[in-house]
């Protein structure tokens, strides 16, 4: 699959990077940094927070050339008098780093089907930060929140569906396999993007659609059909939707989202 660009700009990764760390702080207040995150479990909020600004400070690292010893920056954490003063640090530094460099910036970067190093890092940053912003609304809430209780719009989950499918998913580390071939379609219905999916025992081959029709004929031979909102799709495919995932509906082989969240695990490495 060739690169393609993300749907959305730099601008809007660093907006919703800002958003999210907003609403990670927010919650983190509320729920207090010893408080369990049911969407990370044996997680404490203070974890949450730590990780958050220890990926931050690794992205920075990247974009920057320089070294990133995750020992010291965790123990930078562990230091501060604030720690979510110390996750905002982060937060500035990163998009300083965002705003001043170049386009044309060639660095590492571990995904397939990447679009060039600073959109890349930028779409990585905003969706590790909205995925941990609910992780915080879970602290808070006691459980996943629904796809209304967020705050994320359908233009940014098909953005982050799109790197998880595309990106994360075709990795040979994926654990996302079949015994026999099984074709899925993700098919949101308030944004024309589409995805199938090629199951099998090998890494899973990704195909986006064509964005004209929300159910597009390619999608016809799909063994399974998962449809739903753009951001219950994407609480549900990160793994962050409810346990019942009543806000999807699920054509063909029901027990699919199961074995999706038995399989999909992003971690940190």
């Amino acid at each position: 699959m060739p690169p393609t660009p993300s749907i959305l700009t730099v601008a809007d990764h660093a907006e919703g990077l800002g958003d999210a760390t907003a609403v990670l702080r927010a919650n983190a207040v509320s729920a207090g940094l010893d408080a369990p995150v049911p969407t990370c479990p044996g997680w404490t909020v203070r974890d949450l927070v730590t990780h958050q600004g220890v990926v931050h400070r690794w992205a920075i690292s990247v974009l920057t050339g320089a070294g990133f010893d995750e020992a010291a920056v965790e123990a930078s954490a562990r230091a501060s008098v604030d720690l979510l003063d110390w996750l905002d640090d982060g937060l500035v530094d990163l998009l300083n780093v965002l705003a001043r460099a170049p386009e044309d910036l060639q660095v590492s970067f571990f995904l397939k089907d990447a679009p060039p190093s600073r959109q890349a890092w930028a779409r990585r940053q905003c969706h590790e930060t909205t995925v941990h912003a609910v992780d915080a609304m879970a602290a808070r809430l006691g459980r996943p929140p629904t796809p209304a209780e967020t705050w994320i719009r359908p233009r940014l989950a098909a953005d982050g569906l799109d790197e998880l499918l595309t990106g994360f998913l075709p990795r040979r580390t994926s654990r996302v396999r079949s015994e026999r071939p099984l074709r899925v379609a993700v098919q949101p219905t308030d944004v024309e993007r589409a995805w199938l999916l090629d199951i099998g025992p090998d890494p899973v081959i990704t195909t986006r659609l064509a964005p004209t029709d929300p159910h597009p004929d390619d999608a016809r031979d799909a063994e399974v059909t998962v449809r739903g909102t753009a951001a219950a799709l994407y609480l549900n495919l990160w793994n962050r939707g409810s346990a019942s995932g009543d806000d999807l509906e699920v054509y063909g082989e029901a027990t699919w989202i199961a074995t999706w969240r038995e399989q999909m695990q992003v971690r940190w490495s």
